[in-house]
């Protein structure tokens, strides 16, 4: 049985209505046209949401409008840029259709005809109203004895028409829905792609974000192999809007939470989640993964990944990114100005002023040019926090686990000891693996100087708090700068208990060393990009788990996206898979490490959907996806 396919044109084929648009070019330079394209768009609205006759809004509309041949030509051009994003990627699928697909539209032929037969459509397929021309080329009213131009108009021409089959209408206004009211049509899709009229979508059969969505559960070719809107992100701990705004200009659907969430609220938020952003405080375990069956991507948007266990994200093929450069230059900032701070015993002094004590003295008041810092970690940002230092006239010195090249003058210590015993300040870098659990002790704190300034702006558990506070309290450290601690309040309201509040010359921030607005904006904009890359294109590159494969742009191919456990001779058989269904292999990429593997197969267009089971049944599959 054949299939109909209604779709109206004004806000839904295209994203904009044309008449109003017409009106805009018409009246732009009339003296009174500002007042007249108003009019003409509040009857538009009103019409769409069915609170006045259509046969009395388009009457008032064309009476306001003043137009001419020549405008038409102009909103032509114009409405070619305004096509339907969805309409538009999929314009292969009306050409394939040309047969199924109508428009039923109460707007015009005159602009109509010329936009949708790019498209494939038929002009025998276009029902619409007519414009009336007089010998000059001025529009001076239209056809009344059009069904169109009448109130329920869609319905009697649907009605007159007369189609045998299944009839499915999608649109944005009142009147699309009446022809499935009238029982003309089996469904009624809402198409909310342009604009949501909350009356039309009440009434509606199912709410259409896209042209995509109605294609993938018709199982009708679409140009994209999966409806993004249907890929839902989870967004917590308050990240950057303009993550969240990304992700929605992507298509996605976002979710975004002011806190982080404990295992077992997690468990249950995951289920559904394609993306998941997170920053320090979620911990993604083993146990939430197992939640996780729609996961494709975690982003970390931070720095550190150790709150994400980052092996089972692997064994199941979800790629993790983070953003490892992004607010590096905010916690170097942080660290010389803490330095500054302790070393001249600011807050000290500061709060006595504010007490109406004037404490001028430069006792234990010292700069920071000359003296000897040591960075524990020679990462990005104990690399910049060298070279910013030593531009200030520091002598630098660093001890790092992996060999690094040091920049400027700095030296590298061959021990942590070594530099523990010739740092005038000590400032930790370092990142939160396991082995760091108290890396700084009882022992280490003795091997420094009497006096030394000690900034932990790394990981909470890499420094023995109860030796800090002894050390502090003798004198040993002259102050301490900590942003990060052992147990941190999972929000604003939770109190913080910590045995280092109250000491002297101790400065406490609650984990904001990144926490600047151009390091979350940054990382805001950085991370997503990663994440949507990997969608859409199966690219790795900066991913901390995954293979890192860096992809040509993909054209006119389809995409197969294979993860592996890294046996041997999975490639041979994913081309014997091709080579058996005679599939031509456009570009291959392979990347493993030791213990998954990833290859990206583009193939021709055309291809058997049997392909696809094969491939999934490749023993130690993990993971398959296709891109077109």
């Amino acid at each position: 049985m054949k299939s109909y396919i209604i779709i109206d044109f004004d806000s839904t084929f295209t994203q904009v209505e044309g008449l109003d648009e017409l009106a805009r070019i018409a009246l732009k330079n009339t003296p009174d046209g500002k007042e007249r394209i108003a009019q003409i768009q509040q009857i538009t609205h009103e019409g769409m949401e069915g609170k006045i006759s259509f046969a009395d809004a388009l009457r008032e509309r064309v009476r306001l409008l003043s137009a001419h041949q020549n405008h038409i030509s102009e909103l032509i051009d114009f409405l070619k840029t305004k096509v339907s994003p969805s309409i538009e990627r999929n314009k292969q699928f009306f050409k394939q259709f040309a047969d199924n697909v109508l428009i039923i539209s109460s707007g015009f032929r005159e602009f109509i005809v010329p936009i949708v037969s790019e498209y494939g459509i038929k002009p025998e397929n276009v029902f619409a109203n007519s414009f009336l021309f007089d010998e000059n080329g001025n529009i001076i009213g239209y056809d009344t004895s059009n069904l169109l131009a009448q109130n329920e108009g869609k319905v009697l021409q649907l009605k007159a028409l007369n189609l045998e089959g299944e009839v499915y209408v999608i649109g944005d206004g009142y009147t699309d829905y009446q022809m499935r009211e009238a029982g003309l049509a089996n469904r009624f899709y809402a198409f909310t792609e342009n604009i949501k009229r909350e009356s039309v979508t009440a009434k509606a059969d199912y709410v259409l974000p896209n042209l995509d969505e109605f294609l993938f559960i018709h199982k009708l070719p679409m140009q994209v192999s999966y409806p993004k809107h249907r890929i839902k992100v989870l967004l917590l701990e308050n990240v950057h809007p303009k993550a969240k705004a990304i992700f929605e200009k992507e298509g996605y659907q976002v979710e975004l939470l002011k806190t982080a969430l404990n295992e077992a609220e997690l468990c249950e938020a995951i289920r559904e989640v394609s993306i998941l952003g997170i920053r320090s405080k979620t911990n993604v375990t083993a146990k939430v993964l197992e939640n996780a069956e729609k996961l494709i991507a975690v982003g970390a948007f931070c720095i550190g990944t150790n709150q994400i266990d980052l092996k089972t994200c692997m064994h199941k093929g979800i790629a993790v990114f983070n953003a490892p450069y992004s607010n590096t230059r905010s916690v170097v900032e942080l660290a010389i100005g803490e330095m500054i701070m302790l070393t001249r015993r600011i807050f000290e002094k500061s709060n006595l002023t504010h007490k109406g004590i004037w404490d001028k003295s430069a006792t234990n008041s010292r700069e920071i040019r000359g003296k000897k810092l040591g960075i524990v970690g020679y990462g990005n940002i104990g690399s910049q926090l060298s070279v910013v230092a030593e531009a200030l006239g520091m002598q630098v010195y660093f001890y790092d686990i992996v060999d690094k090249l040091a920049l400027g003058n700095a030296r590298k210590c061959n021990s942590l000891d070594e530099l523990l015993r010739e740092a005038d300040f000590v400032s930790l870098h370092v990142d939160g693996r396991e082995e760091n659990t108290h890396l700084i002790g009882e022992r280490e704190f003795g091997l420094m100087k009497e006096g030394v300034i000690f900034l932990n702006l790394a990981r909470g558990h890499i420094v023995d708090i109860e030796a800090l506070v002894k050390n502090l309290k003798t004198g040993k450290i002259a102050g301490a700068a900590v942003d990060v601690f052992p147990y941190e309040p999972k929000n604003n309201e939770e109190e913080f208990i910590s045995e280092l509040r109250g000491l002297p010359n101790v400065i406490l921030t609650p984990h904001i060393g990144g926490s600047t607005e151009e390091a979350q904006e940054n990382i805001g904009e950085y991370v997503p990009q990663k994440l949507i890359d990997y969608i859409n294109t199966g690219s790795t590159y900066a991913s901390v788990n995954m293979p890192n494969l860096q992809l040509p742009a993909q054209k006119d191919a389809h995409r197969l996206l294979h993860i592996h456990k890294n046996t041997a001779g999975i490639l041979a058989q994913i081309n014997q898979v091709l080579a058996s269904h005679q599939i031509n292999i456009l570009g291959q990429y392979l990347k493993t490490n030791e213990e998954i593997g990833y290859v990206i197969t583009d193939i021709d267009k055309e291809y058997s959907k049997d392909v696809i089971t094969a491939l999934k049944r490749i023993e130690n599959t993990i993971k398959f996806r296709i891109l077109y």
